[in-house]
Formats: C-alpha cells, structure tokens, sequence
C-alpha cells in the first residue's frame, strides 16, 4: 500500500513479508494486518470480498467497452486489482505504490507480470503523482486502497485528494475506495468525497464481515435503471466470475 508523505526516506518503509494459509497467500507490512491476498491455484482471481467490490464500476460502463478503458489502482496490495484489471479485462492497467518492496513483493510472490504495453507500475506519493497533468480525464476505473503497516485509517482522505481523483476521471470514470480502520470515521469519508463529486455522484456499499466499506463516485453522476443495473451484473458475472448479483442487494446510492 502507498503512504502519504513524500518525504518518507525508503528506509523508513515498513518490511514486507507474506504468508500461506491454506490455498491463500496473503500479504502483509510487518504486522498482523493482511493488505492483500491471492488463491494459489487462481491467481488472477480476486479472493477478497470487498476487492470484489472495488470493480463495481462494472455495473456503469457497457461490458463491450471495458477492454479499451484504462485503470488506475492507487497502493498496489497484493495487486490482485491490478493483475485482475490487465489479464481478465484486458484493460490498460496502472498502479501507484510508494514501496519498492512491495512491488518486488508482488513480482515474485503474487505473480504480478513485468511492465508491458498495457501494465505500467509507477514508484511514488499517489497524492503527488495523480497532480500529473498528463492523467488528467484519461482514467475510467480509479480504485483507492491506500493503508499503511497499521491499517488505523486511510492515509489520504481530504477532501483535496478527492477532487485531485476526480480530474483523473473520464467523463464515465468512476472512483471506488476502501474505507477501513479503527481511527477512520465513515461519515466524515463520505462528507469529504461528496464535497469533492457532489451528493448525487455517490454510492455505497454496506461493511463486509471484517468491516471495510466500498464507497464508488462518479465523474458525471447517472441512476441506472433497476433492470439496467441487473443486465450488467449479469454481465458481468458471467465474463469474469464476479458476483455481481449480491451487489446489488448491498450497494445503492447515499443519497437516494
């Protein structure tokens, strides 16, 4: 996952190891926290629930259009957004990670590919790095994850950082983020996101099981229709596996 400052030497960045339960590998920052995971025996696949819902952005692109948008994952985990995006939706793929070790991590434990024509893994601050003028309008997926060792909050939640999301966005773009921690606050997250959307962008899921809530915005605020909304998850679970039918039972509007 990436950190906030800037300023933070390397040296100070939290060591990275992993561990085996079963058919899970997960990983973690030198504590009990998992910042990712992935099935050995499928390792493309997203094994997290809540990773799942990150791509309920799904729900509001035409399915035929995916593989020709571009992702953009913000603290690359495990990776698992990432390796999902670029091998099963075959989509122009970037990620943002302050860590070194954890993209190294990745490289040889979760079976992340090297950077090619549609994969691209950039070293750096997601706050500076997404002030790059050259992203601006160009992301259709923006997927926010961004924990430290200590998983107490996220570790970019201004309002700034929103709107700094939202000028990545193409006009369809959607921004999905993990709300997680002991420290963090839900309403004051969302109050911060909506300052930067607007009240009618925004949607949310209820908490999984271990308690991380999946927020979505959107660049330009739409209400698909409850049969629309059904087409697509249907779609989309039978391209690419994701269940997306249960969303729709946990996943609606903030503000109806």
């Amino acid at each position: 996952m990436a950190r906030k400052s800037a300023a933070t030497a390397t040296s100070a960045l939290p060591e990275v190891n992993f561990c085996d339960y079963g058919d899970v590998r997960t990983l973690h920052l030198g504590t009990e926290w998992v910042q990712g995971s992935m099935l050995l025996d499928m390792p493309f696949d997203i094994e997290l629930e809540y990773v799942q819902r990150m791509m309920a952005w799904l729900l509001f692109v035409p399915p035929s259009s995916v593989g020709k948008r571009h992702a953009m994952q913000l603290g690359l985990g495990a990776a698992a957004l990432t390796k999902f995006c670029r091998k099963k939706l075959r989509m122009n793929t970037t990620a943002v990670e302050l860590n070194p070790q954890v993209v190294s991590a990745c490289r040889f434990w979760f079976k992340l590919p090297p950077d090619d024509e549609r994969l691209h893994i950039v070293l750096g601050d997601a706050a500076l790095k997404i002030q790059n003028s050259d992203w601006a309008a160009t992301v259709d997926a923006l997927q926010v994850d961004l924990y430290d060792q200590d998983a107490a909050a996220p570790v970019l939640d201004s309002a700034d950082f929103y709107a700094d999301c939202r000028k990545l966005l193409t006009d369809e773009g959607c921004m999905t983020v993990n709300l997680f921690g002991e420290a963090s606050s839900y309403p004051a997250s969302v109050e911060k996101i909506t300052a930067a959307f607007g009240a009618d962008a925004v949607w949310a899921f209820k908490p999984t099981r271990e308690g991380n809530t999946v927020v979505l915005a959107q660049r330009t605020p739409s209400r698909p229709s409850r049969e629309d909304l059904l087409e697509r998850a249907d779609a989309i679970q039978t391209r690419w596996g994701l269940p997306a039918a249960k969303w729709l039972k946990v996943f609606k509007p903030v503000i109806a």
